[in-house]
């Protein structure tokens, strides 16, 4: 029964690992980046801040980027029209 559990233990412990370092991969190619969390929570919206305390992270930076989405398109007319 000991030996059992001598090699059962590091095995299930290595495949945990493993597991956890496919999570973490995971995480770290999400698409959210810091610069673009400082300024949303920067200046915030009241939309923003609502979708991100009913809805979390994600629909708080899809308003977001609507939002600069929507400047950036503002900022290039200007330009074009200049």
């Amino acid at each position: 029964m000991t030996a059992w559990l001598a090699v059962l233990v590091p095995l299930l412990v290595m495949f945990f690992a493993l597991g956890m370092e496919r999570v973490e991969s995971r995480l770290q190619e999400s698409t959210l980046r810091q610069d673009e969390l400082d300024e949303l929570l920067e200046r915030p919206r009241p939309d923003e801040v609502r979708a991100l305390f009913r809805q979390g992270t994600v629909r708080a930076l899809e308003l977001f980027r609507l939002r600069n989405r929507g400047s950036r398109r503002a900022q290039r007319r200007s330009k074009v029209s200049n």
